[in-house]
């Protein structure tokens, strides 16, 4: 018999405003220490380089992290034109350089090839699993493999802002998966000139944005106090892109149970993923199919 996992049963969202330095993995470990909370994870990684919104899931939230890292996220960057590198970031070492500077137009006229749904190929210092090794394993051992390309959907790819020659701002909005990276790195290609991500910063991730963020410092101020608790957002804040469906007493037993329940209303379509509530409280999400929600994940709040 395994051992009991130690830890309050709190469950909710917390959004934070993650710094350049730690891992994503690291801010879920302090939160999680904060909250003392059995159950911690994140809905999508930020490089440690990064900055902006990790949403972080305590307890039951964590079983809507799938809604998060489904949704689409934005992002604004800025890349360092002129320089490629071998992670094409600027914790990289620069592998090819260029006198040429395009213009904003230039840059302008490129974007349209990286918008809609394209074909990007992942860095090679990146966590996408080669035969079973992590990429970055094999890059940082000068391992020689190629890394096959991913469909992504590219909603927006905007030119934000020219501080200089040497550096352009950028705004993008896609799906699950992207590199912003490969983003930079492509783009240079493209324009002639090499390029490679100098800073990234997340401003929004599904219905999180950085408005409701709390930074490291406040976490750790008020860690183990019921004002750190005053910043989680309820678990269904990750279901606000399903419908919402009220049940009875007796249906959010049955629910509870794994067992399909009819629900009051619906606005949802037969075979569409939807979300059962009780008093306001979320029970179920699974599959709404004539008049009934067959539950796949239950809600234990």
């Amino acid at each position: 018999m395994g051992r009991r996992r130690k830890g309050r049963d709190i469950s909710g969202w917390l959004i934070v405003d993650k710094p350049a330095g730690p891992t994503s993995t690291a801010v879920v470990n302090k939160i999680r220490w904060a909250f003392e909370a059995k159950k911690a994870g994140h809905a999508g990684t930020l490089d440690p380089a990064a900055t902006g919104l990790l949403a972080v899931a305590l307890g039951e939230a964590t079983k809507t992290i799938p809604f998060i890292t489904e949704a689409d996220k934005a992002y604004r960057f800025t890349i360092r034109l002129g320089a490629a590198t071998n992670t094409d970031d600027a914790e990289g070492e620069v592998i090819a350089t260029s006198d040429l500077r395009p213009t904003d137009r230039d840059i302008q006229a490129a974007l349209p090839a990286f918008t809609g749904d394209i074909l990007q190929i992942p860095p090679k210092f990146s966590a996408v699993k080669i035969d079973g090794e992590r990429a970055y394993a094999l890059a940082r051992d000068e391992e020689e493999f190629e890394i096959a390309a991913r469909p992504l959907h590219v909603a927006e790819l905007r030119l934000a802002g020219r501080p200089d020659a040497d550096h352009a701002v950028l705004e993008m909005t896609c799906g699950k998966g992207g590199y912003v990276r490969s983003i930079a790195r492509d783009l240079g290609q493209a324009l002639g000139c090499h390029a490679h991500v100098e800073t990234l910063r997340r401003i929004w991730s599904g219905p999180f944005t950085l408005e409701e963020a709390i930074d490291l410092g406040t976490v750790e101020a008020e860690a183990r106090t019921p004002a750190l608790d005053a910043h989680l957002l309820p678990v269904e804040a990750a279901l606000t892109d399903l419908p919402e469906l009220p049940c009875t007493g007796l249906a959010a037993t049955r629910l509870r149970n794994g067992n399909p329940a009819e629900v009051l209303s619906s606005t949802a379509e037969y075979g569409e993923a939807a979300w059962a509530s009780h008093r306001g409280k979320p029970i179920a999400i699974g599959t709404y199919r004539a008049g009934q929600l067959h539950p796949s994940r239950v809600l234990n709040l």
